[in-house]
């Protein structure tokens, strides 16, 4: 079992958790929650977290009371989940903490640990209770209070807080500096800017995480051992408390700091305003745009791309005084080597030995699964989740010990740690992270006709496309599969597509699914990659690009392709030829990691045969070819053509869909059996078999379906009734026991 460290809060920290511990007792809870913090802070006064929250409440015309009230209901819910960690109060008395508090106060340990404070105090332990996946978070945002409207405010609540910069190089001569990888080529080509005679200014472009602040970090230590720009003799930080507190004084205090050496500004645009957005320290932008003009210190900036767009591109000062230098995710192999110089570190902070495989799985699974973050932050983030549950399990072991002697945990990070912890970050099942994926997908096959009936020729065409794709024998920038689908209404199409979902990316609703009968019009693409920068609705982004850059690994699905006006098609064909796409706002969409399929009936007159024929091959083509431009098809992986259904596929495809029906009833807790003479009749309604399986849906709704919950609401029957379906001259019967 583990202790909270008394050397770790705030002396205001510690007699908050005192005054919580007491309110736990009062309420007669088991364990101290983040709810029972929350409303310490509330109610008492004296605290840096109360005269935050004060001031907040008063910002946003709310009464703290409320939030005390509702934090108090918070306290008497759910006891939470026991820890096994405690921390003893000033009366000597343990008190068991509850795994969201643990969470709470370890993340309130890293915003104390980024602010350079040596002890948690209440105001970064509220800064915790505001943290996504706590179940204050919730609460406090009900409230409009977020981490990002705490970490803003912490700074104005201290008191005293350095002005100054951080000199890098000062850090890495006194061997304060951690270690980092360099990119060479990065950085000659950053050598070489700062090596100018005039105009030495350099914004760093970049999405987040790729490694902006390394490359900073890596000069700092090629300046600390004399191997920097000539003249250049520090790199100077600006403190972000400082910023906080007086953004013009930090950045002018910074600038004498650095006065012979490097300012850097991470984040730059917050010192600019934009279309969407203001700037956030608009008092210190001239102190800014006079650096800029100045040769000495030189400024090192960073941003991304859609913020170089937005706020910084149109600032003259800014465009001619600065040279952009872009810095793109690094390589699979890049980020391994990344990782390795991590090694010591993490296996130091979760006393595990990382094997060797552990870091290409890294680098190999954050690219392909985990979204909203890039190379190496991603790949670094997956190990830091591996080390922690190794940890945790290790923890739960020693406490289990104590009671039953039981195996300890393996302290070995390995590839299937890496999976394990890529899955309980994306919601993915552990069995669809498979490294070596090669037996999965050697019985892909089976695996779709799981799902599929018939359609033999397309479910092995996709097959071997995404075969081949997948063992590296395809571009790597281009989508995992390209596809046309062709045939008539219910033949599966858009199941084959679902199923396909579900085999390469854990769930069928891991696709993004597009009618283009809603994208006839010329102006319709802004919704699909976003408006330009200035217009409205610009900050949203588009209904394509957002998506799969919060998903990479998707599938996207254009229903009705020949519907799309045609500048729609030239979106399908720049995807299909680079596998990126650049929204609105300059930020791009990686659709490398995509399988694009589109749908259409074209020429589905000519496919009313059960059995492919070149003539009937050839007529559906002369339809496609007179639809859509030649250097369109040629992208395209696949083209491939459903045939009609047969009538016993028909009755497979009820059978499949009838087993569902049962699986949903024995989730009620009742069993349903289905004779073959009832499944004959619902067959036989079916007054459109040129409709394939799309009419058999509305059958059992009518039918079955709605029979069955009329029943269940009326009778609530006991788990185990049975309900007996048969069928007559009349249509079905029920039996109900």
């Amino acid at each position: 079992m583990g202790t909270l460290n008394p050397n770790i809060p705030s002396p205001a920290l510690a007699q908050a958790l005192n005054a919580a511990a007491a309110r736990m007792r009062a309420l007669n809870r088991p364990l101290l929650t983040p709810a029972l913090l929350l409303l310490t802070f509330a109610r008492d006064p004296g605290s840096t977290a109360n005269r935050l929250l004060e001031s907040l409440a008063a910002e946003r015309s709310f009464r703290l009371a409320e939030l005390a009230a509702s934090a108090e209901a918070l306290a008497k819910g759910s006891p939470g989940i026991d820890a096994d960690f405690t921390f003893t109060d000033a009366a000597g008395q343990t008190v068991r903490l509850s795994t969201e508090l643990v969470v709470a106060l370890d993340e309130a340990r890293s915003i104390a640990q980024a602010s350079d404070e040596a002890r948690v105090g209440t105001e970064h332990a509220l800064g915790g209770l505001a943290e996504r996946g706590v179940s204050t978070s919730a609460l406090l945002r009900r409230y409009g209070i977020s981490p990002e409207t705490l970490i803003s405010r912490l700074t104005a609540a201290a008191q005293t807080k350095r002005v100054s910069g951080q000199d890098q190089v000062a850090q890495a001569k006194g061997g304060e500096a951690a270690p980092v990888y360099v990119r060479g080529d990065l950085m000659q080509d950053l050598l070489g800017l700062l090596t100018l005679a005039d105009h030495r200014h350099v914004v760093l472009v970049g999405d987040p995480g790729v490694g902006r602040r390394s490359l900073v970090q890596g000069l700092a230590l090629l300046i600390a051992e004399g191997k920097g720009p000539a003249g250049l003799r520090n790199l100077v930080t600006v403190s972000e408390h400082a910023l906080l507190t007086d953004a013009e004084r930090a950045v002018e205090t910074a600038l004498a700091q650095a006065r012979d050496g490097i300012l850097f500004l991470p984040n730059a645009e917050r010192f600019f305003s934009g279309s969407s957005a203001t700037a956030e320290f608009p008092k210190a932008t001239r102190a800014v745009q006079r650096a800029l003009l100045n040769a000495l210190p030189v400024v090192i900036a960073s941003t991304t791309d859609a913020a170089w767009n937005d706020r910084m591109a149109g600032d003259s000062v800014v465009r001619e005084h600065t040279h952009r230098l872009r810095v793109p995710e690094p390589s699979a192999d890049e980020t391994v080597a990344i990782l390795k110089v991590h090694k010591t570190q993490l296996e130091h902070d979760y006393g595990v030995t990382i094997a060797d495989a552990a870091q290409p799985a890294a680098a190999t699974m954050a690219k392909r699964y985990v979204a909203g973050a890039s190379l190496p932050a991603s790949a670094l983030a997956v190990l830091h989740r591996a080390g922690a549950l190794i940890k945790l399990a290790r923890s739960s072991h020693e406490a289990a010990a104590a009671d039953v002697k039981a195996q300890p945990p393996d302290n070995t990070l390995d590839a299937d740690d890496v999976a394990v912890a890529v899955s309980v970050m994306t919601g993915i099942p552990v069995s669809k992270l498979g490294l070596d994926e090669r037996a999965r997908y050697a019985h892909m096959v089976e695996a779709l006709h799981a799902r599929i009936i018939g359609q033999e020729e397309a479910v092995l065409a996709v097959s071997r496309a995404v075969k081949i794709a997948r063992v590296g024998l395809k571009d790597p920038k281009r989508p995992i599969g390209s596809f046309l689908f062709l045939g008539p209404t219910g033949v599966g199409k858009t199941e084959l597509a679902k199923a396909l979902a579900e085999f390469m990316f854990g769930t069928e609703d891991a696709m993004v699914a597009l009618d283009m009968t809603e994208y006839q019009k010329d102006d319709t693409i802004n919704r699909l990659i976003g408006s330009p920068v200035g217009y409205i609705g610009s900050e949203s982004g588009g209904q394509l690009t957002e998506k799969v850059r919060q998903r990479p690994h998707t599938l996207v699905l254009f229903d009705e392709v020949e519907k799309a006006h045609p500048r729609i098609l030239d979106i399908l064909l720049q995807i299909f030829e680079e596998g990126r796409l650049t929204d609105g706002l300059g930020r791009v969409a990686n659709f490398s990691e995509t399988v694009v399929i589109l749908t259409s009936n074209m020429g589905s007159e000519y496919l009313d045969q059960p059995v492919m024929t070149e003539g009937m091959r050839e007529q559906v083509m002369a339809v496609v070819r007179a639809t859509l431009r030649p250097e369109f098809l040629n992208r395209l992986d696949e083209i491939i053509m459903f045939l009609p259904l047969t009538p016993d596929q028909l009755r497979q495809i009820m059978d499949l869909t009838l087993k569902k029906e049962v699986k949903l009833l024995a989730a009620q807790g009742v069993i349903l059996e289905i004779t073959e003479e009832a499944e004959t009749w619902m067959l036989a309604q079916n007054e459109h078999p040129e409709w394939g399986a799309r009419p058999l849906r509305r059958i059992i709704q009518k039918n079955l379906r709605e029979p069955l919950a009329d029943w269940l609401l009326i009778a609530a029957p006991p788990k185990g009734a049975q309900v007996a379906v048969d069928a007559n001259e009349s249509g079905l019967v029920f039996s109900y026991t």
